[in-house]
């Protein structure tokens, strides 16, 4: 996700990494409990075998608070120098609307999605276009471009 939106930079001080571990389905929207999906990678007991696994632990980063986790999984050229999500926002609800490349043998993908959230009591979406290439050989966000609607 991009950092307009999801993230703030004007927050530092906040810890860094998930507030809690989940044993119902995980915030990526995929029925495995959190500590068996999602976690591993937030964890860096493994690395996402695509691009959508990917955007989907970003989107679970986010929902928990996991702030290194987004930093890392950020490519070098595009991250920002901080990073700190905004903990007002409570993320409810990813819809993966499509994917292209972004497999095994890719060397780059996009994911479109619609993030669902809270803030201050009202609803939001979040539709972007991602763009995920390899670095170092594992997947990495690029950039984004957010959508209406």
């Amino acid at each position: 996700m991009r950092q307009t939106g999801p993230v703030s930079r004007s927050r530092p001080g906040r810890p860094a990494g998930p507030a809690t571990t989940r044993t119902a389905g995980c915030p990526c929207g995929l029925p495995q409990p959190y500590d068996a999906c999602c976690a591993p990678l937030h964890r860096g007991e493994r690395t996402a075998a695509s691009a959508e696994q990917l955007m989907r632990s970003r989107y679970s980063a986010f929902a928990v608070g996991d702030d290194a986790y987004l930093a890392r999984s950020w490519h070098t050229s595009t991250r920002p120098p901080h990073l700190h999500t905004d903990r007002s926002q409570r993320w409810t609800r990813l819809e993966i609307l499509g994917a292209s490349g972004g497999g095994l043998l890719d060397a780059e993908g996009s994911v479109e999605f619609r993030a669902h959230y809270s803030a201050s009591g009202r609803p939001g979406v979040l539709h972007e276009d991602s763009r995920f290439v390899r670095e170092g050989g594992r997947w990495v966000y690029l950039t984004g471009t957010t959508r209406e609607g």
